[in-house]
C-alpha cells in the first residue's frame, strides 16, 4: 500500500517531503508498466500537477520526472498524463528560468510525443514546439540534447507535424549544431533533421537549403558509431526523393563519403549507407554510374559476404540490383565484381530468410542484373548451379549474345556451356525452349549432338 501512503505525503507542509515523495513515486512508475498504472489509478497525477506553478524548481523537476516515467510505457499511459492537464503545466515548466526544469519538461514532452501522431499533435497544440526551439538555443548541452530529441520525436510521425517544427524555425538552429563537438547532441541533431527530411521532397529541400552539405559529411568520419549511422540516415532520407537531390549529394562528394563510411564500420551502422547508395543508383543511369566510378560496388559485395544479419545482406543485394539494372555496362561492372554467384548462393541457401531470398532472387537483384548482363564469362559459372527459375534469364542472355559473337560461341563450347544447355529439360513451346533453340541454331548440328 505504499503508493497511497506516498500520495498523502505529496500534501505535506514540508517542501522537501513533498519532493522526496514525488521522487519515490517517479522511481516506482519508471520501473515497469504495472507500477506506472498503479500510480495513475491511485489518482496521484491531478494532485501532483495541482500545486505545480507555486512549487520550487526541485519539485518541478521531480514532477516532470514522474510524468515522463508514466508516459514512457504506453500510449494509454501517455494519454492518462494528458487527460489530467499535464501538458499545460509542462509548458509552464518550459518557460521556467531554471535549465533543469526545462530539461525535465522537454523530456516528458518527448516521451508523450513519441508514441503516436495523435499524442504528438496534442503536444503541438499545447504550444510546446516554439518553446522547444528556444531550448535548443540555450547554452546548456543537456537541455539542447533533450529538446532536440523531443523535436525529432514530434517530427517523425507525419509531414504535417514535421512542418510544424519547421515553421517554428528549427532547421536553421539544428543545422548550426551539426559541428558541435558533443557526440550525443550530434546524434540527436542528425536524427531530427532525418525525421523532417524523410516525409516529402519539399521538407528534404528545406533541410538541404540550410547548407548541411558538405558539413554533414564530416559526421560520416566521426569516432561515434551512432553519429556515423545517423549522418548516413540523413543522406539516405534526402537521396530517396528525387534525382536532383541525389545529384546534389554526388556533387558535394557525398557518395564517396558514404562508401568510405560503409568500409570503416560493421553491422547495422552500415545499413543506412547501403540504402543511400541504392537510392542514388536507382534514380538514373548517370547517378548509378557515379556510384560505380566512386568504387561503390566492392564494399557492397563485402557487406553481402561478411554480414551475418539477413536484413543487411538484403539491403546490399537490393543496392547492387539498383546499380546493375540500367544498362549492359552497369550490369557488367556488377558482374565483374563476382556478385552474381554470391547472390545465387543466398537464393539457394535454405537458411536465408524469405525477405533476403526475395531481394536476392529472380524478383529483385539477380533478375534485374541478369536481364541487362551480356558479360558471358560472369554468367557461365551460374549455368551449373542455377535453379530453373533463374536459369531462363541466364539462357536468355546467352541467346541474345551468341548469334552475334563468334569468339563467345567458341568459348561456350570449350568451357562446357553448350553441353550444359543440352542437359536442361525445358517444356516444349516454353520461353526457355525458345532460348535453347536459338543457342543451338548458332552451331552445326554435329557439334550440338
Amino acid at each position: 500500500g505504499v503508493v497511497c501512503l506516498l500520495r498523502s505525503l505529496l500534501l505535506d507542509v514540508v517542501p522537501s517531503i513533498r519532493q522526496t515523495s514525488a521522487l519515490a513515486l517517479g522511481r516506482l512508475a519508471d520501473y515497469d508498466v504495472e507500477l506506472a498504472e498503479a500510480v495513475v489509478k491511485a489518482g496521484i497525477l491531478p494532485q501532483l500537477i495541482y500545486s505545480l506553478p507555486e512549487e520550487n524548481r526541485y519539485y518541478k523537476k521531480t514532477a516532470a520526472f514522474v510524468l515522463r516515467a508514466i508516459a514512457k510505457h504506453s500510449p494509454q499511459l501517455a494519454q492518462a498524463v494528458i487527460q489530467c492537464g499535464a501538458l499545460e503545466m509542462l509548458v509552464i515548466c518550459l518557460e521556467d528560468f531554471d535549465p533543469g526544469v526545462k530539461e525535465g519538461a522537454s523530456w516528458a514532452f518527448g516521451y508523450i510525443a513519441r508514441h503516436s501522431p495523435e499524442l504528438s499533435q496534442a503536444v503541438v497544440d499545447a504550444g510546446a514546439v516554439p518553446l522547444l526551439v528556444l531550448c535548443i538555443q540555450e547554452p546548456e548541452i543537456a537541455l539542447k540534447r533533450i529538446a532536440t530529441s523531443t523535436l525529432s520525436d514530434i517530427s517523425k510521425h507525419s509531414p504535417e507535424l514535421a512542418q510544424t517544427v519547421v515553421d517554428a524555425g528549427a532547421i536553421a538552429h539544428l543545422a548550426q549544431m551539426i559541428l558541435n563537438p558533443d557526440a550525443k547532441l550530434k546524434r540527436q541533431v542528425l536524427s531530427a533533421l532525418s525525421q523532417i527530411a524523410k516525409h516529402s521532397v519539399d521538407l528534404a529541400e528545406l533541410v538541404v537549403e540550410a547548407e548541411i552539405f558538405p558539413v554533414v559529411l564530416t559526421c560520416l568520419k566521426d569516432s561515434d558509431e551512432y553519429v556515423k549511422k545517423n549522418g548516413a540516415t540523413l543522406i539516405r532520407e534526402i537521396a530517396k526523393h528525387t534525382p536532383e537531390l541525389s545529384q546534389l549529394i554526388v556533387n558535394s562528394g557525398g557518395v564517396a563519403a558514404v562508401i568510405d563510411c560503409i568500409g570503416s564500420c560493421r553491422g547495422t551502422v552500415r545499413l543506412p549507407g547501403i540504402m543511400a547508395l541504392g537510392y542514388v543508383a536507382a534514380h538514373s543511369e548517370n547517378l548509378s554510374m557515379a556510384v560505380i566510378v566512386s568504387k561503390g560496388i566492392p564494399p557492397l559485395c563485402v557487406c553481402l559476404m561478411e554480414e551475418h544479419e539477413d536484413h543487411i545482406k538484403a539491403a546490399a543485394a537490393w543496392a547492387l540490383g539498383q546499380i546493375g539494372r540500367h544498362t549492359a555496362e552497369h550490369a557488367r561492372h556488377v558482374a565483374v565484381a563476382n556478385v552474381l554467384p554470391t547472390l545465387l548462393d543466398i537464393f539457394v541457401d535454405t537458411r536465408s530468410s524469405e525477405d533476403l531470398k526475395m531481394k536476392a532472387s529472380r524478383f529483385k537483384a539477380l533478375k534485374s542484373i541478369l536481364q541487362k548482363c551480356t558479360y558471358l564469362p560472369a554468367l557461365e559459372p551460374l549455368l551449373h548451379e542455377a535453379p530453373p527459375s533463374i536459369m531462363k534469364h541466364i539462357i536468355g542472355q546467352f541467346s541474345k549474345v551468341l548469334p552475334h559473337d563468334s569468339k563467345a560461341r567458341r568459348l561456350f563450347v570449350t568451357t562446357g556451356g553448350l553441353k550444359k544447355v543440352q542437359e536442361i529439360k525445358a517444356e516444349p513451346g516454353s520461353l526457355l525452349q525458345e532460348y535453347i533453340n536459338t543457342i543451338n541454331n548458332c552451331y552445326p548440328e554435329e557439334i550440338v549432338r
